[in-house]
């Protein structure tokens, strides 16, 4: 049974080098019959090449548009004056909104009051309560109050011309970015824009004009850090109180297993409601941003 079962495999094997090998032989000629015929039935008597005019031998728009250039991409710029075409725009468009989440918490006080946020519920030690949903939906609204001044601006001057054509994509970004470059600039302290211009190598003379974005934007970031470590730390110390006084009690009264963090947790949400922590927290908050 063995020799047989063996015998099998060699002959299966045999007959699947002798397919394989027919596979080989065939090929080449069903090829050169394939063009052959494809040639036969040609139509034209001339072979010309659909390419007819090389890339970068444009020397005008006009001449750019008429390129017939096969199995290639051909980007065009529509007009004398320099704008994208819509396909580039739309591209662009996509982009920013991709990158929009990014520019929100970067480029705005949503690194500030998330921050703060996160600070003020561990202060309560209530460990999920609000909810990381309702700290980031807040974190968003109060994103937005601060800055609609900043928004508004933007639109007025950098979207609404360049819907209206009256200015290039180039002046609509330049002119966008000014009121969020002098709102970062308020809230970054001096130290930190030295900091990395020193990195950076260059020369400042504590002129907006003369820090690049490279340069403001981490700046802005390490200040907006700073900025609401320091705040946490304020709202930390009411509540270290209590846990002190807790913790005290507790050990007076040979209560030693009872966590004093069980006990403490209701007195810190009471004095919270008492004095109208959420009211305290925001305003001030908001307040440090003008």
């Amino acid at each position: 049974m063995k020799n047989l079962h063996s015998f099998n495999i060699k002959f299966i094997k045999t007959i699947c080098l002798l397919i394989m090998a027919g596979i080989f032989f065939i090929c080449p000629s069903v090829t050169a019959q394939a063009v052959g015929s494809l040639d036969s039935n040609l139509t034209g008597t001339d072979r010309n090449e659909t390419v007819l005019r090389q890339p970068g031998t444009a020397e005008t728009p006009e001449e750019l548009q008429e390129l017939n250039i096969a199995n290639g991409l051909t980007v065009t710029v529509n007009g004398d004056n320099g704008e994208l075409s819509s396909t580039l725009r739309i591209l662009i468009t996509l982009t920013l909104i991709a990158l929009a989440p990014t520019l929100i918490i970067m480029l705005t006080s949503f690194t500030r009051i998330i921050i703060v946020l996160h600070f003020t519920r561990n202060a309560l030690n209530t460990q999920t309560a609000p909810s990381n949903q309702i700290l980031i939906g807040l974190a968003l609204f109060l994103t937005f109050f601060i800055m609609s001044p900043v928004i508004n601006q933007i639109n007025t001057e950098a979207i609404k011309p360049l819907d209206a054509g009256q200015i290039t994509q180039e002046e609509a970004l330049e002119r966008g970015m000014e009121p969020l470059r002098q709102f970062m600039y308020k809230q970054t302290q001096v130290k930190d824009v030295k900091l990395f211009m020193d990195i950076a190598g260059e020369e400042w003379t504590d002129d907006l004009d003369e820090i690049p974005n490279s340069v403001l934007i981490p700046s802005f970031i390490i200040s907006e850090l700073r900025t609401a470590f320091i705040i946490g730390f304020i709202i930390y110390i009411p509540f270290i109180v209590i846990d002190m006084v807790v913790a005290s009690t507790l050990m007076s009264m040979g209560m030693m297993m009872l966590p004093p963090t069980t006990i403490s947790m209701p007195f810190k949400i009471l004095l919270f409601v008492l004095a109208d922590g959420w009211n305290l927290v925001i305003g001030s908050l908001i307040k440090t941003f003008y």
